[in-house]
């Protein structure tokens, strides 16, 4: 038995907010935060938008692109930090949206490693023979938790989602692998009460060493070698964390999808939108081997393994 991504969407809401209009808001200047984040702007939601909103843009491109409608959706899974309420889930919010009425539906809460957690699941159930076709999404709303007094975090985040339908598929399609971890000693280094709370040199460091870590681990596990790899697709926290992943592995950074330029960090949305951003463009074809890897607060993180 094997699986497949049958198609991807995404969306980012239509306010693009650059560094130069952030440096009007604080102590902070586009040449500050590029050199520190690689980020040039990202996409602010408006104040009313739901993360639902924008998860349901995504998913109902990803169904489009997938030839479905939302009848044919067995389950729903949304990787999300930031739901609209405490309950119910964003997913299901979704599933009215589209009208997935045959589908069963949930949220996954693993911060930035949240589309990865994801995905795990959605493979899980695949494999066993539950479901056939699951929508998986990353939708984030992190311009509703920004302290604008901290520059420091402040700068980083921005709005959008991710999706992907992924299905059962007959060989020659391969049925993908995944590895998880967590670790709670970790957990004061990223956190949020009503705002976003960062010791930004220790995660800048364990995001290199765990997200470089996850790499290899699940290439051990599936005894391949980065040359079996066409493409990593990173979180997209920091150019300098994905430049330090690249050196550490030793592989060019012509090998990594990197949009954290024109996106920021969208926490569970940012794997899904570097990936569709790469279909989009024509750089990821069918057959390319994929290697998603992400880290986030708990401290979570995990890889992804599939061909495309």
């Amino acid at each position: 038995m094997g699986i497949r991504i049958r198609g991807a969407g995404s969306y980012l809401p239509p306010k693009i907010v650059t560094n130069h209009d952030l440096s009007k808001l604080m102590d902070t200047s586009h040449e500050w935060i590029v050199e520190r984040s690689g980020i040039e702007q990202r996409h602010f939601a408006e104040k009313a938008t739901k993360t639902f909103e924008l998860a349901s843009h995504a998913a109902k491109k990803a169904l489009e692109r997938s030839g479905l409608q939302g009848s044919d959706i067995d389950l729903i899974i949304v990787g999300t930090t930031t739901p609209d309420q405490v309950f119910p889930s964003t997913a299901v919010h979704v599933q009215r949206e589209i009208s997935a009425n045959n589908a069963f539906a949930f949220d996954i809460q693993a911060v930035c490693a949240g589309f990865i957690y994801a995905l795990s699941t959605a493979r899980n159930f695949i494999l066993s023979g539950q479901v056939k076709t699951v929508l998986v999404i990353g939708a984030e709303k992190y311009s509703s938790l920004l302290d604008f007094n901290d520059r420091t975090t402040a700068v980083l985040f921005g709005d959008g989602a991710g999706a992907l339908v992924l299905e059962h598929a007959p060989e020659p399609c391969d049925s993908g692998a995944s590895w998880l971890k967590s670790n709670g000693e970790l957990a004061d280094l990223l956190y949020c009460d009503t705002h976003i709370h960062m010791n930004g040199k220790e995660v800048f460091k364990n995001g290199i060493r765990l997200m470089s870590d996850a790499v290899v681990k699940i290439l051990e596990q599936e005894k391949l070698s980065l040359d079996d790899i066409d493409f990593i697709i990173p979180h997209q926290a920091n150019s300098r964390i994905i430049e330090g992943i690249a050196q550490k592995l030793g592989i060019s950074l012509e090998k990594i999808v990197m949009t954290i330029n024109i996106h920021g960090n969208t926490s569970a949305a940012s794997i899904p939108l570097a990936f569709d951003t790469a279909v989009q463009s024509g750089r990821i074809k069918r057959g390319d081997r994929l290697l998603f890897v992400g880290l986030g607060g708990g401290l979570t993180w995990g890889s992804f393994l599939l061909t495309y």
